[in-house]
């Protein structure tokens, strides 16, 4: 992966030039019919429950397919591959040439709801208040009925892309993601990726714009088991070696334990964007880290604020521990979980070296579980800022439109791990009061529709032309 990165000061230098440029000549405002029919493709979406062991996924890709099928797409064009009781969905518009393709991510899968816990069926979608209810909602049947939206609109008037432009959708991202890892396998010769899974915008309390935030990387997420083993005996005669106790220590090492400081473009720009924003003794610590990322006085202010923590170094933490077997008994293992996300460009087995480091105790055992995969950020491509910042000027003139690096995972980290430059650019704009992902009565604004249709046909028509 490239590591050509440019400054975060000419990123914003390259922002601002791009604000005065007017929208590419394909780019159209969506109809009111085709934010209603969009709507009504969002409700009928939320109503197959495509958790996972309900296989319900192949279902709601044979309709989004219907959709696609009706604008005009082939039978050949459209392809749902299952994988066990899940699938995927590859759509294509064809372009002139043979150029490296333009992928489109979303994921098809929703969280479990249960529904006595909901005010509302979670899973028949509820028009309330100016808001669709529903599971999956907002994450992430919105941005994927916006795309499908869009590959349809597309179609039908005709656009015919210079490269192809595909749409790729998996089947399992909230859990083991083995369809990401299928979809990202085979496009991992594409020249970018757009995903409805990042990025996106914030709106205040009344609702007024405040910023985008276009994603270009995530922190790589992995767990890894400590466990710690002893022949135990009877708890009438304790002994120094108890499993319990020696983990304990070890886990207090890794509390006191800081991981290095670390930035890149990314992280540079984000941060020079947002010190602007929070400002204070905050904001101008973060204008110092992203000039000098060698203060660490700097990074300390950051570091001591939970939600700006990950964004200059990698996290592990203790989430779960087990221990012992008999209440009268010596305990004869103890195990403990240690979530890590960890930063971009920073290898799974790196990590694991610097865990045993820190925890000082050449008895313990850590496994890496499952099989985690850690990627780089993407470089910040002008062609990309440029077309995201003109569409969402569209929408709201002058926002500021800032790079941003996720806590968590999307289909994104294993494209990224193919090579593939990956970028989440949603189109949904919220304000925090809303945002209900993966919990109680998630929601979408539904006046957001007609804005988030026409930014996706901004971009792809910009970018589909070059």
């Amino acid at each position: 992966m490239t590591k050509a990165y440019r400054t975060g000061t000419a990123l914003v230098l390259g922002l601002a030039l791009a604000a005065g440029a007017s929208q590419p000549a394909h780019a159209k405002p969506a109809s009111a019919v085709q934010a209603t029919e969009a709507k009504d493709m969002l409700k009928k979406g939320v109503g197959f429950r495509t958790v996972e062991g309900q296989g319900q996924v192949p279902a709601y890709a044979a309709y989004l397919a219907s959709v696609l099928k009706a604008a005009g797409y082939a039978d050949s064009d459209i392809e749902i591959t299952p994988m066990g009781e899940t699938a995927t969905l590859v759509a294509t518009l064809k372009g002139a040439t043979r150029e490296k393709p333009i992928v489109l991510l979303g994921h098809m899968d929703v969280v479990e709801a249960k529904a006595a816990d909901w005010t509302r069926d979670p899973f028949t979608a509820v028009e309330e208040n100016g808001y669709v209810f529903g599971r999956g909602a907002e994450d992430n049947k919105y941005d994927v009925t916006m795309m499908v939206a869009t590959m349809a609109r597309l179609k039908k008037e005709g656009f015919k892309p210079k490269r192809d432009i595909v749409l790729a959708l998996s089947g399992d991202e909230e859990t083991s993601m083995l369809t990401t890892r299928a979809l990202a396998q085979k496009f991992k010769g594409a020249g970018m990726a757009l995903n409805g899974d990042g990025g996106g915008g914030l709106l205040d309390e009344a609702g007024k714009p405040l910023f985008y935030g276009l994603q270009a990387g995530e922190k790589s997420y992995a767990d890894f088991e400590v466990a710690i083993t002893d022949a135990g005996g009877h708890s009438s005669a304790p002994t120094p070696t108890n499993p319990i106790y020696r983990l304990s220590r070890a886990l207090d090492r890794l509390a006191a334990y800081k991981f290095p400081n670390l930035a890149n473009e990314l992280t540079k720009a984000s941060l020079t964007a947002a010190s602007k924003q929070v400002g204070g003794e905050l904001g101008a610590a973060m204008a110092r880290y992203a000039t000098n990322p060698a203060d660490s006085a700097a990074a300390e202010i950051i570091a001591s604020k939970p939600e700006y923590v990950g964004q200059i170094r990698t996290t592990c933490v203790a989430t779960m521990v087990s221990g012992g077997h008999a209440q009268n008994a010596l305990p004869q293992r103890a195990t403990a979980n240690i979530n890590c996300r960890i930063f971009p460009g920073t290898s799974i087995d790196t990590i694991k070296a610097e865990l045993a480091k820190v925890m000082a105790d050449d008895s313990a055992k850590i496994t890496v579980l499952d099989d985690p995969t850690a990627s780089d950020a993407s470089p910040l491509r002008p062609d990309v800022m440029n077309a995201v910042t003109r569409a969402v000027r569209a929408r709201y003139p002058g926002i500021a439109v800032t790079p941003s690096m996720s806590a968590g995972a999307t289909d994104s980290l294993h494209f990224r791990a193919q090579g593939v430059p990956s970028y989440g650019v949603a189109s949904l704009f919220m304000r925090a009061e809303d945002g209900y992902a993966h919990g109680l009565n998630e929601r979408v604004p539904v006046d957001t529709i007609g804005d988030a249709l026409g930014q996706w046909h901004s971009v792809l028509t910009e970018l589909g032309s070059k």
